[in-house]
């Protein structure tokens, strides 16, 4: 029968070590500055195009990092190609996180404010004066009281009401939530 080994956690699953495989010591890199010890994360090459790497801690990979040329042997004509391309390559990525996934806007607005601007004839980046302006001006355009009997102009009125609403109901949050 094998000898049964001495446990960490008494019995409370809570306390056993996060992560730990075992009682066996982590094996730490250190960073390969001379007289520096901490940990070495991040991977600096050694030349360019090579498979070496120097391993730094943060404050050491900055300082290294801050000395490195890009563009070394280009011409400059060639250099700012190359910058030119990456710039457009990011700006386009850029653009298509935002606009594609997230639609106009800086995402502090839900989609029903974002639907309660567009019924009201606003840009998405509008403040709740505007929305206010906005409504005011197509209640008096739509109000069943100026247009008797028009249906359409009926089913606007409630679609206007109903997107203030929205807006006001979000403008409130938005007030509480930075008292």
């Amino acid at each position: 029968m094998a000898k049964q080994k001495r446990s960490d956690d008494w019995g409370f699953p809570r306390w056993r070590p996060y992560g730990a495989k075992g009682r066996e010591a982590v094996r730490v890199r250190l960073c390969d500055r001379e007289g520096c010890d901490q940990p070495g994360d991040r991977p600096a090459p050694k030349a360019p195009n090579k498979p070496d790497r120097w391993m730094f801690c943060e404050a050491h990979a900055g300082e290294y990092n801050k000395g490195w040329n890009y563009f070394a042997g280009l011409t400059p004509e060639e250099a700012a190609k190359r910058a030119a391309d990456e710039e457009s390559d990011a700006s386009a990525y850029r653009k298509s996180a935002h606009y594609q996934w997230a639609g106009p806007g800086d995402g502090s607005r839900s989609r029903d404010e974002m639907r309660a601007l567009d019924a009201l004839e606003l840009d998405v980046d509008s403040d709740f004066t505007a929305a206010k302006a906005a409504y005011r001006r197509l209640a008096k355009e739509f109000h069943p009281d100026v247009n008797q009997g028009d249906k359409e102009a009926a089913k606007r009125f409630q679609q206007v009401q109903a997107a203030y609403d929205v807006l006001r109901r979000a403008d409130e949050r938005n007030l509480a939530a930075k008292v």
